[in-house]
Parts: structure tokens; sequence; C-alpha cells
């Protein structure tokens, strides 16, 4: 008899709607790359040297990482988690030092929140129960990972993904450095567009933080290219937009 194959999110789930459209993923991918970059703890990827080296390559592996975790058959999913669990011990034996709790959990709150604005601000509003299926898969990364003081509900996670935005962020020399990074490997095209969808994507206190203006030229760029979706025009603008070496990966994004 053949065995069950359990998959580690259900296959009707609104996470695997989020997770399996490539522009959805682009914009995870943009909003995770503003607010990392505040991040209190960013000096430990700044040890290793790979995110200064490539910060676009080392955020998408970041992203693409948790996309594959979703769609995974559960015993894949977690050996994958378990896999980075392992990473980060490594790199904590190299620097004699302990990664904090709550850097963990601020990454897992940045895939929580990300994957809800990119949704909303590209397809639509989600409802309660959508959002608490949200928190529901990555809670459970969080789990796998053994990571301490997790919020057990999306309510709950809210209060506290606003004390991690008031405690564990702050502009600093790795926050500067890297943008000038984004810059140099994005181009100042691309580095504007990633810029301006930042903009509609973080929360205010990541706003105010990054010194970002109110107006954001996406606002005006989106219904158009909602509208490209719909007749297949989409392409044109990915390619415009998207570094030659990424544009595959992005097109394999492509589930649903």
């Amino acid at each position: 008899m053949p065995a069950v194959v359990v998959p580690f999110v259900e296959q009707d789930s609104i996470v695997r709607k989020i997770w399996g459209k490539a522009d959805t993923v682009m914009f995870i991918f943009a909003g995770s790359a503003a607010e990392f970059a505040l991040n209190k703890a960013v000096d430990w990827l700044y040890f290793t040297g790979k995110l200064p080296a490539d910060p676009i390559g080392r955020l998408f592996s970041t992203v693409t990482y948790a996309r594959m975790i979703i769609f995974a058959e559960r015993e894949n999913a977690y050996k994958a988690i378990d896999k980075i669990t392992s990473i980060h011990a490594a790199v904590e034996q190299s620097r004699n030092a302990k990664i904090p709790d709550w850097a963990y959990r601020d990454v897992l709150y940045m895939l929580i929140h990300y994957s809800i604005a990119a949704y909303e601000l590209l397809e639509k509003k989600l409802t309660a129960p959508e959002k608490e299926k949200v928190f529901a898969v990555f809670y459970e990364v969080g789990e796998r990972m053994h990571l301490k003081a997790l919020p057990s509900n999306y309510e709950d996670w809210k209060k506290d993904y606003a004390l991690h935005l008031e405690n564990d962020l702050a502009k600093s020399k790795f926050t500067i450095d890297l943008f000038k990074q984004y810059k140099k490997h994005l181009g100042a095209f691309r580095y504007y567009v990633l810029i301006e969808a930042q903009k509609l994507l973080v929360p205010k206190s990541v706003h105010t933080l990054l010194d970002f203006g109110k107006f954001s030229m996406m606002n005006l760029i989106i219904p158009a290219y909602k509208l490209c979706r719909l007749i297949k025009l989409d392409g044109i603008l990915k390619a415009a937009v998207l570094p030659e070496e990424y544009k595959q990966h992005i097109k394999e994004l492509d589930i649903v």
C-alpha cells in the first residue's frame, strides 16, 4: 500500500495562493529587504560576508527557501527547516556567540507580515480566518526551529510584532550600507522600483526609520500592472524590472 503523502500546507490553503504567484513573492522579497536592513541583528549576516557581497541573492534565497517549505511534503519541509537550523548553528559556532532568539522570530514575523501585505496590495483583502492560516503556517515553522515565546494566534502575533518593530529595529551603518548594496546590485532604475514598492508594504515605523516619502509611484503603476496581467502583458514589465540572473527563477515561481 503506497505511503500517504501529507503536504506541509493544505492544497487549498490561502498560503499556497499567496506563495504560488511570482508577483506576490517578489513583493514579499521587496518588503523584507527594507525591514531586514533595519534589524539590530543584521550584523550576523555581515559576519559571514555573504550579505554585503550578494544582498539580492541572499535575501532572495531566504524567500525562496520559505516558499520551498510551503509547497513541500511535511517530512521534506521538516528536513528543510532542520537544515536552516543547522546552518545557523554552524555560524554561531564560528562566531562563538548565539544568535538572539528574538532575531529568529523577527525573520519569521517578516514573512507573516509581508505575505499578507503583498497579497492584499496585488490581489484583495484577506479575511480574519485567512490571516490566521498564514500565521499558523509560519508558527509551525517556528515551532520546528524550537523558537521560544511564540504567540499562539494571529491577534497575539500582531501585538508581538508591534513590540518587535519598536524594540528590534534601528537605522545603523549596516542599514545604510545594505541600501547602497541594493542600488549597486540592482542599478538605479530597479532600485527606484524597489523603494517605491517598499513604501506601500512596510509598517509605519519602518517607513519612518527609512525616511520614505509619503507618495509612491506604485499607487499609479499597480492598477496598470493588474490590467497588464489580465491581457497577458505582465511578462514585458517583469522583464524590464528584474535582473537578468533572476528572470528564470522568478518565472519558475508561478504555480497557481
